[in-house]
């Protein structure tokens, strides 16, 4: 299994907006592609910055490929993203990490 992170900010008074829209947006995007095992996205106060960051794991390297494209280390961004992030990580982290078997 591999975890996918990625990092940025935004202006704290714009992160329940940024969260909505990357809910509607990536979020929604890292569920619904074939070999996605679950995404989250986790936030940080920073004084006048929110740090997002977004969790994914995903089953193999192609599944990463199937959403991100063949450069699957650059990151995917979306058309609002300007509006918001202030500062941003333009590739993702991939990680192997242990699978373990999930509980209904």
């Amino acid at each position: 299994m591999i975890a996918r992170t990625w990092r940025g900010a935004v202006k704290t008074a714009d992160a329940e907006a940024y969260a909505a829209y990357i809910d509607e947006t990536g979020m929604k995007a890292y569920a619904a592609t074939p070999g996605n095992q679950g995404a989250y996205m986790l936030t940080r106060e920073l004084g006048e910055l929110t740090e997002f960051v977004t969790l994914s794991f995903w089953d193999s390297v192609d599944s990463i490929r199937a959403f991100a494209g063949e450069n699957y280390e650059t990151a995917v961004f979306y058309p609002q993203d300007d509006r918001y992030l202030v500062e941003r990580d333009e590739t993702c982290t991939h990680r192997e990490v242990a699978s373990m078997a999930r509980r209904d």
